[in-house]
């Protein structure tokens, strides 16, 4: 039993996850290698080796004939009836090859195929270890700034956070762990190349599965996020089980769980809404906190018209813009919002339309926009701040995913609170 070489293969195996099978192939081949230096030929090379005990044997194949031309592949008769009388002209003789007997130079090369076969056994654990994490989150160490980019050890690898995909205004001290969204990794000669971010998307959905246990078993599942990374993001929740409120799920008791993820954030707001096939109620629930008086939605165009109160005008924007702008990200629709003023000028309400809802009394405005007639809305998410605004009139267009222009003569799906 080779004890020596059994432990080094089981260091191996323990310290990088080397197996012990892959090693002494790259020994079996450093072997032949070797032989090819110092005999000039490796056809005729043998190599035997017990994986069970270490053991390894060489041998060399050759010919026996009455006189010998090649000397690397042929032997004597006399030759070989010192290794074996029963050896006749034409047999073919076993040589045991001494490895002690090779030179300098086939020794040194047989070591560095080994350890070339190590590096890059190596690198593929690396590889395969961290693409499996692929789309996922890990957490690491900031080392040190490189320029504007930052440099992260992960463990075994380190990971380069390029300045597009740092958060603005986030500065992080060496030594501190952070988590990471792995974007994508790359094999490369030099070893594995990690891509990791901090204002994708994804890396608030992997957040809330790790906090949330009702996302992490797919009882909620996150339809839809939307995210200006370091100031807001917003979620659309579904529950498969009717007795689980998706966003009371994500927000947690006295929300705990939204507040770990917000942290980890370093203070990003999070508005948490309720999904819904039907995309007037999806967008009435994404422009929450604002309170909505009707949403008329084209789900073929992705276009949707929305009429929101004269006072919820800027809220339904959100400052500069940033709340139109993330519901119609969130729902894939383009959103014109208009006030009832603005409404009403356009043609899309009746002149008499405060009249009629009891709103508009001899001297003015009496009623009360919330508690008579708006919408419902959806959770307000979470710490709502948002700026106010002029509210002399707004008809911005946002566009959502498709960004499509607003067509004519468009039969709307309408829905009024």
């Amino acid at each position: 039993m080779n004890t020596e070489l059994m432990e080094a293969l089981t260091i191996l195996e323990k310290e990088k996850n080397i197996s012990r099978d892959v090693m002494m192939d790259a020994i079996e081949n450093s072997l032949i290698s070797a032989c090819k230096n110092h005999f000039g030929t490796a056809e005729n090379i043998k190599v035997i080796m017990d994986r069970e005990t270490c053991d390894y044997a060489v041998y060399a194949e050759k010919k026996v004939v009455e006189e010998v031309t090649e000397p690397a592949l042929e032997i004597s008769l006399e030759d070989a009836e010192k290794i074996d009388s029963a050896l006749q002209i034409g047999d073919v003789a076993q040589i045991p090859v001494q490895s002690k007997e090779f030179g300098r130079i086939a020794t040194q090369n047989a070591k560095n195929l080994i350890l070339q076969k190590i590096r890059e056994e190596e690198r593929k654990v690396v590889f395969d270890q961290y693409f499996e994490k692929e789309k996922d989150i890990v957490t690491g160490i900031v080392q040190r700034y490189v320029g504007k980019n930052i440099s992260i050890n992960l463990g075994r690898a380190d990971a380069m956070l390029t300045e597009n995909e740092q958060v603005k205004g986030e500065v992080f001290k060496p030594t501190e762990r952070i988590k990471l969204y792995v974007v994508e990794v790359k094999n490369t000669p030099k070893g594995p190349k990690i891509l990791v971010s901090r204002t994708h998307p994804e890396l608030v959905k992997r957040l809330f599965e790790a906090e949330v246990a009702e996302v992490r078993e797919g009882i909620v599942e996150i339809k839809s996020i939307a995210r200006e990374a370091g100031s807001r993001t917003k979620m659309a929740v579904w529950s498969n089980d009717p007795n689980v409120d998706p966003v009371g799920a994500c927000v947690g008791m006295n929300g705990s769980r939204v507040n770990a993820v917000v942290q980890e954030l370093r203070g990003e707001k999070i508005d948490i809404i309720n999904w819904d096939e039907n995309p007037a109620l999806l967008i009435e629930n994404a422009l929450s906190p604002a309170k909505v008086i009707s949403v008329m939605a084209d789900p073929e165009e992705k276009v949707a018209s929305v009429i929101v109160p004269d006072y919820q005008l800027s809220l339904a924007i959100g400052k500069e813009g940033q709340n139109a702008r993330l519901a119609a990200r969130l729902t894939g629709y383009k959103i014109d919002i208009k006030s009832e003023t603005q409404a009403i000028e356009a043609g899309d309400l009746p002149e008499n339309y405060m009249e009629q809802m009891g709103l508009m009394g001899e001297e003015g405005y009496t009623g009360d926009y919330e508690d008579e007639y708006a919408g419902d809305g959806a959770y307000d998410g979470y710490d709502e701040d948002y700026d106010d605004y002029d509210d002399s009139g707004y008809d911005g267009d946002y566009e959502g995913a498709d960004g499509q222009d607003d067509p004519d003569g468009i039969e709307f799906v309408e829905t009024e609170n």
